[in-house]
């Protein structure tokens, strides 16, 4: 008797993704630095942005609801609380640098986000009989 394995709920499927796209911004930002890629620098780059958005996503129906009005509600407030919280974790000061990697993190979470999500609703969204 063959046991059938249930396909991932797209909510899964896209929360996946999205962290993929978190993670995928941390590692090019540490090559682009010439810094190591490593799990230290990629959790130091990604953890909090991480966080914030696992935090808000039940709240912002990021994938109970799955809508682009939600990702992008999810991306802003994650990615701006997510980047100030790695500037008080490694004590940093809210200088120009703060802002321009908050610019920088926002523009390139954005991109990468829009990119999995196009593809997911390419490619995931229920057929039409």
């Amino acid at each position: 008797m063959a046991v059938s394995i249930p396909p991932h709920p797209p909510g899964r499927t896209l929360a996946l993704g999205d962290a993929a796209c978190i993670l995928l911004f941390a590692v090019v930002g540490l090559q682009s630095h010439g810094e190591p890629v490593n799990l230290s620098g990629i959790l130091r780059n990604a953890l909090p942005i991480l966080l914030v958005w696992w935090l808000l996503a039940p709240f912002l129906r990021t994938y109970t609801r799955p809508s682009w009005r939600n990702l992008l509600a999810s991306w802003f407030l994650a990615v701006s609380a997510g980047v100030w919280l790695r500037a008080m974790v490694l004590q940093r000061p809210l200088d120009t640098s703060y802002l321009v990697f908050w610019v920088i993190a926002l523009g390139a979470t954005l991109v990468l986000l829009l990119a999995w999500r196009g593809l997911a609703w390419l490619f995931l969204r229920p057929k039409q009989p």
